[in-house]
């Protein structure tokens, strides 16, 4: 544990350090039982640099835990048809366990018909709408990554939802949607915030834990966290800028996520870890 301002700093760079770790052995147990290593299949269409950026970290941190990357890029041009029968053919491959749409897709595309391509067995992303019902009735399902590596990172920093008061910033249904059920699952009390609410700082300050996903940089002020409040920042803005105010919140928060170093890294994490719990379970 880091101190900065009054808040401790929770490294989810720790956190993915410890999933990856433990990821990295299962999969050489997996190599060794079958002669091939788990593999992830990542989708990119178009050239945007920060999806680029994303796929290659992905693939380097695949690398480095003994998982193979599948890479397949597409041009802006592809149409949802043309996507929708990649995945299809991805879904149906048994060289490949796990499936990875990188997000967001050019706007002519049905993101969510791209999503829906992809096998349950195998949306180690958790995006499709059978893995968000599978986790939000207690199935054995993927979570989706980000909101599951939130709740690692609170497990290691010992944070206890039962009880608390939980707002999530945010309702896209592969964050902030299924974050709040994960923590709804656990016993929290939980407020749903969106562009359409009334008030947002009033709603913030009764927060016991706050969950900022909303995509713009320093968007949550420190004035509207409450004292001691456990802060997770889940936005990724230009500059290496989160969506709270860190410096702000950190001197009321109790505990607090950088960024980076934050969310991001155990959203990795977690995706390397689904992808083979999904290789294991295709084999069984």
């Amino acid at each position: 544990m880091t101190d900065t301002g009054n808040a401790v700093l929770m490294s989810g760079t720790d956190v993915a350090r410890a999933i990856t770790d433990r990821t990295a052995q299962r999969a050489a147990q997996f190599a060794e039982k079958t002669g091939r290593k788990p593999c992830l299949a990542t989708v990119l269409v178009g050239d945007d640099p920060a999806s680029e950026t994303y796929v290659r970290m992905k693939r380097n941190r695949c690398a480095k835990v003994g998982i193979e990357s599948k890479h397949v890029p597409l041009p802006a041009s592809t149409t949802t048809a043309q996507l929708v029968e990649l995945i299809t053919d991805l879904s149906n491959d048994p060289a490949v366990n796990g499936i990875l749409l990188q997000h967001p897709v050019p706007a002519h595309i049905d993101e969510r018909a791209a999503f829906e391509a992809i096998a349950p067995g195998k949306d180690v992303d958790g995006v499709t709408m059978h893995s968000f019902a599978d986790m939000a009735f207690g199935g054995k399902g993927f979570a989706s990554c980000t909101p599951a590596g939130i709740m690692r990172i609170l497990d290691a920093y010992d944070v206890d939802p039962r009880g608390k008061h939980a707002v999530v910033i945010g309702r896209s249904p592969i964050l902030g949607k299924p974050m709040g059920m994960l923590l709804l699952a656990r016993d929290a009390t939980v407020t749903y915030c969106h562009s359409k609410t009334q008030d947002l700082p009033s709603i913030v300050r009764t927060a016991d834990i706050v969950v900022a996903a909303v995509g713009r940089p320093e968007f949550v002020r420190g004035e509207w966290i409450k004292p001691g409040a456990v802060v997770l920042d889940a936005g990724y803005n230009e500059g290496n800028v989160g969506d709270v105010a860190f410096d702000e919140a950190a001197v009321r928060a109790g505990l607090i996520t950088p960024v980076p170093g934050g969310v991001g890294p155990t959203t990795i994490a977690v995706l390397l870890e689904q992808t083979v719990d999904a290789a294991f379970e295709q084999r069984a």
